[in-house]
């Protein structure tokens, strides 16, 4: 009887939203922004080398424009799909990711540096697939196993082989950077999900063995790890890497020397269109320009968070807390990495770096996070919350239920 009464209020409510109302603006503003923002920046980092390789000046940008259309349109059918509806399909998903990272070490192409990334001629890389598909496979199995995670047995040991099972395929390619994404992606994820201090403690030790030990094992890893400490003690023993867009952003100063101008993108800075252009992006447009980008991922950070608050069960909180932390994270590592905060890490700039793999998997996110807010407000009584600058408690704490609310009728009141 109250299946039917709910079911029957969602469908008034629904009536109810305008197209535009099916979209959160302010989120699809940003993400919009970034992606064209991005096009005008992969142009202009990608022309002169293609023309150099004998290619067309624009392939580049077209084919980011491609497969930025095809992943605006996933996220729009995205966005109208109950994100409850995705439990049948995790674990045939999970499935599938594991046959592709297997894939990539049997049939993958090596690249000039001896690594296995991708399948097709490098044109589509699992291991970004694995961290969207990782995210919402552990939102489901937390949200089920809500009762007795927090229990050695049931939560933290199947999760740690989950993450570790996942990461450690990736981490054969090599690819450290995205097996160390997985990993810290499922501790967000437990931490969220009101995992206790003990255990989230362990696992940062477990973790931090594991990282000394992919050091002393990985010849990628101990370079990157020496290049970074060396860089710290003087920035000119730094990485060629971090030298050259060091050196962009110096030449860029406040206002930049202008779209297309750059000449550090031609003469050393390695990957310009990928993981190198936000270097590009300081030089052209300056330190104006690099900051709006910034301010772009806060805002992202900040939409994506209020909407994993008013989303009505945990599932949808930890879905899009999820979601937004992994994308946030990756614009922190890619910028962080370019001026030494961080070690080297090829993680791309999340909707800015040309590849069509993390593009439309950025895309398929934002488009179940946009599914989120559709379904908090099909859901909303008439009093919705409306506390955007409330502080955001995303952990399962003490004071809470065990199980979400009910969700009342919509003439209830």
């Amino acid at each position: 009887m109250n299946e039917t009464i709910n079911t029957s209020s969602t469908h008034q409510a629904k009536k109810k939203l305008s197209f535009r109302e099916n979209f959160d603006l302010p989120l699809t503003i940003t993400v919009i922004t970034l992606f064209a923002f991005g096009l005008l920046m992969v142009y202009s980092a990608s022309w002169q080398f293609a023309r150099f390789q004998g290619n067309s000046e624009y392939g580049t940008v077209l084919r980011q424009m491609g497969y930025g259309l095809a992943g605006i349109a996933g996220a729009a059918v995205l966005t109208f799909i109950d994100y409850h509806r995705f439990r049948k399909f995790i674990v045939p998903g999970m499935l599938v990711i594991f046959v592709l990272l297997f894939g990539v070490l049997i049939f993958g192409k090596e690249t000039e540096f001896g690594a296995k990334r991708g399948l097709f001629a490098g044109s589509i890389q699992p291991s970004e697939f694995a961290k969207l598909m990782v995210i919402v496979y552990l939102s489901f199995w937390l949200d089920s196993k809500r009762d007795s995670f927090n229990q050695m047995s049931f939560g933290l040991i199947p999760l740690t082989v989950i993450v570790g099972f996942t990461a450690g395929l990736i981490l054969a390619q090599p690819d450290v950077s995205a097996a160390a994404t997985v990993v810290l992606l499922g501790g967000v994820l437990f931490f969220n999900a009101g995992g206790k201090l003990r255990q989230i403690l362990m696992i940062v030790g477990v973790t931090a063995v594991l990282g000394v030990l992919v050091v002393l094992v990985s010849a990628t890893a101990s370079t990157r790890l020496h290049d970074y400490w060396n860089g710290l003690q003087n920035p000119q023993q730094a990485s060629d890497h971090v030298k050259w867009s060091l050196e962009a952003i110096i030449n860029g100063g406040v206002f930049g020397v202008g779209i297309g101008r750059s000449t550090t993108k031609f003469i050393g800075l390695p990957v310009a269109p990928t993981d190198s252009i936000f270097a590009v992006i300081a030089e052209e447009t300056g330190l104006i320009g690099a900051f709006f980008v910034l301010v772009l991922y806060v805002a992202f950070l900040w939409r994506g968070l209020t909407i994993a608050y008013r989303a009505k069960d945990d599932l949808g909180k930890w879905l899009a807390a999820g979601i937004t932390l992994w994308i946030a994270i990756e614009a922190a590592i890619n910028t962080g990495v370019l001026v030494n905060l961080l070690p080297f890490a090829g993680n791309a700039l999340p909707l800015i770096s040309s590849g069509g793999s993390n593009l439309v998997t950025t895309f398929a996110g934002i488009g179940i996070l946009l599914g989120i807010a559709r379904q908090s407000k099909l859901e909303s009584s008439t009093s919705e919350r409306t506390s955007p600058h409330a502080v955001v408690d995303l952990r399962r704490g003490d004071r809470r239920r065990s199980i979400s609310r009910p969700v009342r009728p919509a003439g209830s009141r």
